[in-house]
């Protein structure tokens, strides 16, 4: 072999094998493109909006965001999943990422496996609130009639397998009485008729009951995340009321395909955290009624695994057939 076209192929094979790294250093070089699986307006695509129009400026590339709608957000999540895992295909979903792996039989992914975490955004806090004519001032008070009038309890939801579904069956499930469950098709019609008093209580996020509080049209229960809401702040925990194990933390975080290289991921969730910690996202927030959450990468992939497992005991525990 001639010598030096040895030494040309290793010179040549040296560049090549430099060029990956270089070109990941390079991150981001053009347009990211952000899947909603959710209609535009609803709770998720404001959060994706709202964080990563300021994320944008930050990494002076357009951030894209395609709204993806349909089967409960594994239409757009199976796209990301199937992506190219080059740090330009990113998913903002909700918590219900980590239920749709026990209620849908055929998923053309794995929600565990195929994406990863790259950073909670938002946290949704939840208000349990009922009827002023329903004469019922406590969750307390509403557990104690449940229980002496079994089976008479009905309670909405804005879809079976949701967070308002979910939430209200762990609560159902750590004080121990039985309630029936009427599926709405979204949070304004639950609310309608809770407000009629066609229906005993709803899960709702505190920025939908808000209006609802102020013109006492509804009766704050119990809030039923884990800590206290600064929006209702002399309203108690489901915990605090005395149930424990009833806590059901609704979020919206970013996602990445599962094998986009780590130095990526580092960066968008180095990005997203100066963001949501901006005064411009934190006031966003709090007039939607969220709250800002910021995680590493380790620490929000072990929330992942420990919401997957709790999600599917819970799923089952309230007979959640999967679609």
């Amino acid at each position: 072999m001639n010598p030096r076209s040895l030494g040309l192929g290793a010179l040549l094979f040296a560049l090549a094998a430099g060029t990956a790294p270089a070109q990941q250093a390079a991150w981001p070089v053009r347009p990211i493109k952000a899947v909603v699986p959710f209609a535009p307006g609803a709770a998720t695509d404001t959060v994706a909006r709202t964080v990563l129009e300021r994320v944008s400026r930050q990494l002076g590339q357009p951030i894209v965001i395609e709204n993806r709608p349909g089967a409960g957000g594994t239409i757009g999540s199976a796209q990301v999943a199937q992506a190219e895992p080059d740090g330009y295909t990113i998913l903002v979903h909700s918590n219900s990422h980590t239920v749709t792996e026990a209620t849908y039989r055929n998923l053309s992914y794995s929600p565990s496996r195929d994406l990863t975490g790259v950073m909670p955004l938002a946290s949704v806090p939840m208000v349990i609130v009922t009827s002023p004519q329903k004469g019922v001032r406590t969750l307390q008070d509403l557990v104690r009639n449940a229980k002496a009038r079994p089976d008479s309890v009905i309670y909405a939801s804005a879809g079976a397998g949701g967070a308002t579904h979910l939430g209200a069956e762990r609560l159902r499930i750590s004080a121990g009485f039985t309630a029936t469950h009427v599926p709405y098709k979204g949070s304004a019609e639950a609310l309608t008729d809770v407000i009629a008093g066609r229906v005993d209580y709803y899960f709702s996020p505190i920025g939908l009951a808000m209006p609802h509080l102020q013109n006492q049209r509804l009766v704050a229960l119990a809030v039923s995340s884990s800590r206290r809401s600064g929006a209702l702040a002399g309203v108690a925990t489901t915990v605090e009321a005395g149930f424990p194990n009833s806590q059901y933390d609704v979020w919206i975080g970013m996602f990445a395909p599962a094998r986009t290289p780590r130095a990526i991921l580092a960066r968008l969730n180095e990005e997203a955290a100066r963001a949501v910690r901006s005064s411009e996202v934190r006031e966003r927030f709090a007039a939607l009624v969220m709250d800002e959450m910021v995680m590493g990468l380790e620490e929000f992939n072990s929330f992942l695994a420990q919401d997957f497992q709790i999600n599917a005991e819970l799923v089952k525990a309230a007979g959640v057939q999967p679609n």
